[in-house]
Parts: structure tokens; sequence; C-alpha cells
């Protein structure tokens, strides 16, 4: 009888055995490394990559905040600027004619053109006056290539002016104006009388101007800034004068020195004569004071006795 109830005893228990064996092993499970207890709290925590062996691998240490999360990225400054560069270029030249239409050669070589030209002169006064304009990624390669032309170089100089600030300002502005433009059509739709209509076809006509005015300026701009002018004027190389006279005695040239020598002292002395004659008398008029005035000073003398 007392082993049946211990057979009983060891059943019932056996269930509750295999429970706490089944939720030990679930607890296992759930917590890496075999923690129990507080390790159930961790369980959906994302586990942390040591940062040396994350950089190792090329990467960043999970869970660790992603570098500037939320800011864009940083983006490179566009060193393209808007210039307009125009050159000055002052040449002396045998045949001025000639190099000024080799100039313009070199400028259409180049992909530019021709903006005025003007030869004149005749014989050995030849001079030419040329305004050209060449794409401004050649302009150095242009203006040298000028340079090396037949004929001397006197002057040469390069203008920058720097109009991207212009640039952008007149873009900015040109949007804005189509946008007032988008805005005024949109209500022109939507006009319902005739009143309405006038009023916004009138401010619509007064925006399109603007947008014109923008445009057109940005557009010189951008052909200014696309082509570089050069400016050549070339006058005529005379060469200097040889002086192929022999020098020798020449007794002309003396006689004629001599003369002039002579007639230059004859001068000089007709003039001390004339401021003589002119001004002598104030020495005379002195004399004749210091005279009067010795004179009068004198002591007057004792009459002599007569004799016995």
């Amino acid at each position: 009888m007392k082993t049946m109830r211990a057979k009983l005893a060891l059943l019932l228990a056996l269930p509750l055995f295999l429970a706490a064996c089944s939720a030990s092993g679930t607890a296992s499970r759930g917590a890496p490394g075999g923690g129990t207890g507080d390790s159930f709290t961790n369980i959906s925590a994302p586990l942390a990559v040591p940062a040396p062996e994350a950089q190792k691998a090329g990467g960043v240490a999970v869970g660790a905040p992603a570098p500037n999360q939320g800011l864009p990225n940083p983006v490179a400054f566009n060193a393209d600027r808007n210039l307009i560069r125009t050159a000055n270029i002052a040449m002396r030249s045998k045949d001025p004619w000639a190099t000024s239409e080799r100039a313009a050669a070199i400028a259409v070589g180049y992909g530019g053109d021709v903006l005025g030209l003007a030869q004149s002169g005749n014989g050995d006064d030849r001079r030419a006056n040329l305004t050209i304009r060449v794409p401004a990624s050649r302009f150095d390669d242009a203006l040298n290539q000028i340079k090396q032309l037949e004929g001397e170089v006197a002057t040469s100089n390069v203008d920058t002016k720097d109009v991207t600030d212009q640039f952008v300002d007149l873009q900015a502005r040109l949007g804005a104006k189509q946008s007032e433009e988008q805005r005024y059509l949109a209500l022109l739709n939507r006009a319902n009388t005739i009143d309405e209509i006038l009023k916004v076809d009138a401010s619509l006509a007064n925006v399109r101007t603007q947008v014109e005015q923008l445009t057109a300026q940005i557009n010189g701009i951008k052909s200014r800034t696309e082509f570089s002018t050069i400016v050549l004027s070339v006058t005529p190389l005379t060469p200097a004068p040889i002086d192929n006279t022999v020098k020798g005695w020449d007794p002309a040239k003396t006689l004629a020195r001599a003369l002039a020598a002579f007639g230059a002292l004859f001068q000089v002395f007709a003039d001390l004569a004339i401021w003589a004659l002119v001004f002598g008398f104030i020495p005379l008029v002195g004399l004749a004071i210091v005279a009067v005035a010795t004179r009068g000073r004198r002591a007057p003398t004792a009459p002599t006795a007569p004799a016995a």
C-alpha cells in the first residue's frame, strides 16, 4: 500500500518537474550567454559591436548614432565665375593692313568673329583698327598668337570684370517674375467679368515686359562672358632715319656762326648803351648834389691884414 502511494506521488510530481525544466530551457534560449532573470529585459535591445572591430570591418558600430543624420551632404562650391575679359593691343608693323587681316583670321580660326575692321591711309602710312571676339576658353591662346605676328607690340593690357553677382541677381529676379506671370495666368483663367479680365491682362502684360527685359540682360551678359573681346590697333613701323652726311670742315658754316656771335655781342653792347643813355642822368644828379653839399660845408677863410 505504501509502495502504491509512493508511485502515485512520483507520477504527480513528474509533470511539475517537466514543466519547470521546459520554462528553464525557454529562459536559457531567450538570453544569449546563458543569463537568466533580468536578462529578459534586454531581449529586444540591439547588440552593440565593439568599436575597434567595427572600424576594422570598415563600417559603423551597430547601435551608435549615424554621423550627420538628418543633415544634407556638403555641396562643393562652384568655382566657375562669370568674367568679362577685354584686351587692348597696340602694335607697329611694316604692313598694318596685312597684320590686321592675319589677326582676323586667327579669331575666325578659334571659333570667333570680326566685330569691326577699319583700314586707312596709303603707302607707308597705312593704319588699321580691328575689333574681334573669341571664345573665352581660347582667349589666352588667341592673345598670344596675335602678339607673335610680324611687328612689335607697343602696349598691351587685359581688363577683367567679374559679373557673377549681377548674373545671379538677374536670374533670381527672372525666376520671381516668371512665377508672378504664372499666377496672373491662373487668375486670368478664373476671371468672370470683363473688368477683371482687363485688370489681370494689364498686370500680365507689365510682368511679361519685365520678363523680356531681364531675359535680354541675361543673354547679353552670357554673350559677353562666353566670348572675350580683343581690340587691336596697328600703326606703321617707321625705321629710324640714318644720317649719311660726312662731317667735315665747312668754312661757310664757320663764318655764319662767327657772324651770329658778333651780332649777339653787338646787340649786348647796344643794349648797354641805350640803358646808359636813358638812366645816365641819375648818377650826374647825384654827383651835383654831393658837390653842392661839399662846397657848403667848407669853412670861410679869414681876411688877410694889409701890409704896413
